[in-house]
Parts: C-alpha cells; sequence; structure tokens
C-alpha cells in the first residue's frame, strides 16, 4: 500500500530489492506514506524509498542527516537524475552532512561539510548503509 507514490512504481521498486538487494518482500506488507500529501512522481524518489524499506525490514535507522537519490533501474544501477548539484547545494543548506547519490551525479566539488557518497549499483547503497547505520 502507498500514498503518494504510484503504486506500479513501488512493485517495481520492490522486485528490484528483491533481486538485487536479496530481500524477498512478497510475504511482507509493505505500506510507503509521503507526508505532507505530496504526490512524488519523480524517479529520483526511487533510491531513497528502498532504502526507507531497507531501514524498516532490518531495523536500522537512517540518520536524520541523511538523504538520498537517484532512478533505479531493473538491473539495479542507480541513474543520474536532473538538478543534483542544486539538490546537494540546499541538502547542505538544510544541514544534511551524508548523500547518497549516482556516480553518474558527482559533483567536481561537494558543498562543504556535506560527505557525497557516490553509488553506481543499488547493492553498494545497501552495503554504505549497512555499515553506516
Amino acid at each position: 500500500m502507498c500514498v503518494g507514490l504510484e503504486q506500479n512504481r513501488l512493485a517495481l521498486q520492490l522486485a528490484v530489492l528483491h533481486k538485487h538487494g536479496g530481500v524477498a518482500t512478497h510475504d511482507q506488507d509493505v505500506f510507503v506514506n509521503v507526508v505532507g500529501g505530496i504526490k512524488v512522481n519523480e524517479t529520483a524518489s526511487d533510491l531513497v524509498v528502498m532504502l526507507a524499506i531497507m531501514s524498516s525490514l532490518r531495523d536500522r535507522v537512517i540518520p536524520q542527516d541523511w538523504i538520498a537519490f537517484g532512478e533505479v533501474g531493473l538491473t539495479g544501477e542507480v541513474r543520474p537524475v536532473y538538478n543534483a548539484i542544486e539538490r546537494l547545494s540546499e541538502a547542505q543548506k538544510h544541514g544534511f552532512k551524508v548523500a547518497i547519490i549516482p556516480k553518474g551525479n558527482m559533483p567536481k566539488k561537494a558543498p562543504k561539510g556535506l560527505k557525497v557518497v557516490p553509488v553506481e549499483y543499488l547493492y553498494q547503497a545497501l552495503q554504505y548503509m549497512a555499515e553506516n547505520t
């Protein structure tokens, strides 16, 4: 069940998590709620939704000063998204300390005080989360 996110997109994310994250959710109830009544249509939310699901399944809290963005493809690749530099700049202004982003969006210079973690594949983001939460 999801609120604020397209149900077909969530089904796709769960399938990719199963195939490339080693997590079967077919026997789980998965609820996704985007707060504030916002409807997310942007594929840049794929990575953060998948990390949030893993966070719940593994009982690992994602720190509040982390952000993540990136489109995740069927083969588990994390694809670049538009406006990455602006997203990172705004994240830094709002006090975020860690950003997990597509390797293709890696800036030449990260905003001061923001650790940028570039990933090419979903498993790398999941591994980073497992090792740092």
